[in-house]
């Protein structure tokens, strides 16, 4: 017999043994995704080769190009989340003693350290204080001469920005990666003029999609200096490319893997959703939204953990008051209201709270709502 599903007033889908309830995903990420991806999961599933689904592959990484603010011809979406972006970006680049420069100001670039150091390259690591930007001028002055300089956009462990424009102004001859997981449809992200050579994102923060996908893009210049063999099968973008982003109208597509075609139709979806409203607009609401967050968190005389200047609208790291319990306020969050947000990670997991305000969620009313609840659960 098929399995019942109940949806209950208050938004609780009910299946025999696994009770699920409608969450307001105010962390970190995944974040509710746009009413249009979520309907277009809907959608009758399309095989992967199917002209249909090859049609709305490539307008996907269309639209990508667009939110990256690049024409690179390899821009797709790869069938992973975020993190093996960062993997694919360093293992089609990298190689045994290369010399890889990386800022470090939060947790993502710790882990472009790791991912860099697999690949056997000479790592020159940058430290900066976390809740800072990154030192372009500390950074460039690490190495003279290096393969490869990479550092996080939008950092989402520390809810700070860092401007790429002077590393590039000063990057040579190296390429210059960009992780840009939490900043891809939430601020400007314009990789052609500022000088970028390749980034990659994920679908579940700004993009407002599930989790799943990996926003990726290779500018010529990285594309002709990498390694044409690399050590990932399965993330060859050589071997990807030859079924989506270069391949675009070249007339034949070559089987790599199975895509999910139900992910791709879901981000080509929210994607639409996005350039309909207007990408300048876009940014507008999620700049408006995390303004009305930071002023309302002063407002309950707390104190925000990423430097003035360089704060990210789309994800807040706050300070969590003395003497309160951070993953006991977080469990009663989630339990009295639905309200999901985020703890701090290594050093400062129990003394910042991370809340964000992406994609779908970058409205008003969120704010209001997470703002009444942190005031009730702190009795503020």
């Amino acid at each position: 017999m098929p399995t019942s599903v109940q949806i209950s007033r208050r938004g609780t889908t009910t299946v025999p043994g696994m009770p699920l309830r409608a969450r307001t995903l105010l962390g970190p990420g995944p974040s509710n995704p746009y009413p249009e991806a979520t309907v277009a999961l809907g959608q009758p599933l399309l095989g992967h080769l199917d002209p249909v689904f090859l049609g709305i592959l490539d307008e996907t990484s269309d639209r990508l190009r667009q939110l990256f603010g690049t024409a690179n011809r390899r821009t797709l979406p790869l069938s992973a989340t975020g993190s093996a972006g960062m993997e694919a970006a360093f293992v089609n680049t990298v190689g045994p003693g290369d010399v890889v420069v990386v800022a470090v100001n939060g947790l993502f670039g710790e882990r472009m350290v790791d991912v860099a150091s697999r690949c056997g390259a000479e790592v020159v690591r940058v430290d900066h204080e976390w809740g800072q930007p990154v030192d372009a001028e500390r950074v460039l002055a690490a190495h003279p001469s290096p393969k490869l300089i990479a550092a996080v956009h939008a950092e989402t462990s520390t809810g700070v920005r860092s401007d790429l424009e002077p590393l590039a102004a000063g990057k040579g001859d190296a390429l210059l990666l960009a992780d840009c997981v939490t900043s891809l449809g939430g601020i400007p992200v314009q990789l052609d003029e500022w000088g970028v050579d390749l980034a990659y994102s994920g679908s579940q923060k700004c993009l407002g999609t599930a989790p799943g996908l990996a926003p990726f893009t290779i500018g010529e210049r990285a594309w002709e200096r990498r390694i044409e063999k690399p050590r990932s099968w399965y993330l060859d973008l050589g071997m990807l490319g030859g079924y989506a982003g270069a391949a675009a109208g070249s007339g034949g597509r070559t089987y790599h893997h199975t895509a999910p075609t139900g992910m791709v139709v879901s981000l080509h979806a929210a994607l639409g959703r996005i350039l309909d409203e207007g990408l300048d607009a876009v940014h507008a609401r999620h700049a408006e939204a995390g303004r009305l967050l930071h002023e309302g968190l002063a407002e309950l005389g707390m104190e925000l953990f990423a430097a003035e200047g360089h704060r990210l609208p789309e994800l807040t790291t706050v300070c969590v008051p003395e003497s309160v319990d951070s993953a006991a306020v977080r469990d009663e969050l989630l339990e009295r209201y639905d309200v999901e947000i985020g703890g701090g990670v290594g050093a400062y997991a129990a003394t910042v709270w991370r809340i964000g305000l992406m994609g779908a969620n970058a409205r008003p009313e969120r704010v209001a709502l997470v703002l009444a609840a942190l005031r009730a659960v702190l009795g503020r």
